[in-house]
């Protein structure tokens, strides 16, 4: 049977892999793991043990350059007001206001300090 979840990875482009880091881990309250990989340097994002969750990095390198036109990340948190507000207070700028989409289900984006569009979802009754 084929995984009903084919997305498994993701990297969010960097500049300043420094302040990405440190962006990052403080949003999320995680801990970043540096490493290099093929010749680029990352921040590894925790992974996810069990369930079917993905995990991610922060990348650096000639072929990762930040945009708010590219791939659309959506973060699943807890509280979605309280993520987006400590986004701004750690350098990014709202793009999209918290909007409720469907009955329980909340969204928004922000910029990162990087220049990456960056979606927030709640949903209600939904595990972190």
């Amino acid at each position: 049977m084929s995984d009903p979840r084919p997305v498994v990875y993701f990297e969010i482009p960097a500049t300043d892999l420094d302040r990405a880091i440190e962006f990052y881990g403080s949003l999320f309250e995680v801990t970043i793991e540096r490493t290099t990989i093929d010749g680029h340097p990352m921040g590894l994002l925790p992974e996810v043990e069990e369930g079917l969750g993905i995990s991610g990095a922060i990348a650096t390198g000639d072929s990762y350059r930040p945009s708010l036109d590219g791939t659309r990340i959506y973060f699943k948190v807890a509280d979605l007001r309280a993520t987006l507000a400590r986004a701004i207070r750690l350098g990014a700028h709202e793009l999209y206001p918290v909007t409720e989409v469907a009955p329980g289900t909340l969204v928004a984006e922000f910029q990162d300090p990087e220049g990456n569009r960056i979606a927030l979802i709640e949903r209600a009754g939904a595990e972190r």
